[in-house]
C-alpha cells in the first residue's frame, strides 16, 4: 500500500465512478483500474463491487475510507510543516539570559516574535550567566543568548542591544546610602555579596576587576544564585553588592539604596549573541524581529 494507491482509492470511493475518478486524477481509466486491483491484492480484500452500471464500496472498502483520508491528511500536514520550517515560519529557538537585568529585553523580543511568527517557539532559559550561555551557544545547546562578557568570544556573531552601568547597592541605613558617588577604593573594608564564581558571571568578573584595580581583593561574605537574592540579602543588611543598573531597575526590594559607582560611569554593554554558522531558519527570523524589538542603541547618544 502506497500513497498513490490511497489517492486512487479515495478518488473512486468518493466518485463511485472509475471514469470520473480517472478524470479527477488526470490519468486514463485502465491505469486507475490496475492500481485499484493492485491495492486489493495488497490488502487481501475486494474494496469495490463493480457492475456495468454501478460501483459500490464493499464493507472492507468502507473500513478503509477514513484511515486513507487520515494518512493523506497527515502526509499533507507533514509536507506543509517541512516547507514552513524551511522558510523559518515554524521551529524552535532556545534563548538563554541571566535574570532580571534581561527581563525587559526578553519580554520585548518575545512579544514581537509571537506577533510576527506564532509558529516559532521561544524556549527561554533564565539564570544562564554569560560564560555559561556563550558556551551553550558555541556547542549548540542554545541558539541565542542575551549576555555580557569581558573578552569577546570566538565563533560568535553579536550585536549590542542595551547600554548599562555598574552601580553599588547598599542597605538604606548604611552611611554610603546618602552619597551620590562612591569609588571602589573607598570600599576596601566593606563586606560584599556576590554572584557565584561558577558557572561564571560577567557581573562578578567586573566587580573583581574593579576591586583589583583599586588594589585589594574584596571581602565576599556571601554568594547568591541570582540578583533577586542579592538584593534581598543587601536589604537584610548582610553586605553590599556591585551590580548592573538594569538588574536593580527590575527588582522590587525594600531596604536598599543605589549609589552611583565611579567605575560604573564608563558604560558597559549587553549583547545579543548567536553562533556564526547557525543555519536554523527560525533563528534567522527571530534575529530579524530582534532588530525591531531590540534595536542597537545610538552609542553616541548613550549616557556616560
Amino acid at each position: 500500500m502506497d500513497l498513490h494507491q490511497l489517492e486512487a482509492f479515495l478518488a473512486v470511493a468518493e466518485e463511485l465512478h472509475f471514469g470520473r475518478a480517472a478524470e479527477r486524477l488526470h490519468i486514463a481509466q485502465p491505469p486507475l483500474s490496475r492500481t485499484i486491483k493492485q491495492l486489493e491484492r495488497d490488502v487481501g480484500a475486494a474494496l469495490f463491487d463493480r457492475t456495468t452500471r454501478s460501483v459500490r464500496l464493499t464493507t472492507a472498502g468502507e473500513a478503509l475510507v477514513e484511515p486513507a483520508r487520515q494518512v493523506l491528511d497527515d502526509v499533507r500536514s507533514a509536507r506543509r510543516a517541512v516547507k514552513s520550517a524551511g522558510r523559518g515560519e515554524t521551529g524552535r529557538v532556545r534563548v538563554g539570559f541571566a535574570g532580571p537585568s534581561s527581563h525587559l529585553l526578553v519580554g520585548q523580543l518575545g512579544r514581537l516574535v509571537r506577533e510576527r511568527h506564532p509558529g516559532i517557539e521561544l524556549n527561554l532559559r533564565s539564570t544562564t550567566y554569560g560564560h555559561e550561555a556563550l558556551r551553550a551557544v558555541v556547542n549548540g545547546d542554545l541558539d541565542l543568548a542575551i549576555a555580557r562578557w569581558v573578552t569577546e568570544p570566538p565563533g560568535i556573531s553579536h550585536r549590542i542591544v542595551s547600554v548599562e552601568h555598574y552601580v553599588l547597592v547598599v542597605p538604606e541605613e548604611h552611611p554610603l546610602a546618602r552619597r551620590e558617588l562612591v569609588s571602589m577604593a573607598e570600599l576596601r573594608d566593606e563586606p560584599f555579596i556576590a554572584l557565584p564564581a561558577d558557572p561564571g558571571s560577567s557581573v562578578r568578573d567586573h566587580f573583581l576587576r574593579f576591586a583589583s584595580a583599586a588594589g585589594y581583593a574584596p571581602n565576599i561574605v556571601q554568594t547568591a544564585p541570582d540578583s533577586w537574592t542579592l538584593m534581598a540579602l543587601v536589604g537584610a543588611g548582610v553586605g553590599l553588592t556591585v551590580t548592573l543598573d538594569t538588574a536593580v531597575n527590575n527588582v522590587v526590594q525594600e531596604g536598599i539604596a543605589v549609589v552611583q559607582l565611579e567605575e560604573g560611569l564608563v558604560p558597559t554593554y549587553c549583547w545579543l549573541a548567536w553562533r556564526r554558522d547557525d543555519a536554523n531558519p527560525a533563528l534567522r527570523e527571530v534575529l530579524k524581529a530582534s532588530e525591531v524589538a531590540l534595536p542597537t542603541p545610538d552609542l553616541e547618544q548613550a549616557p556616560s
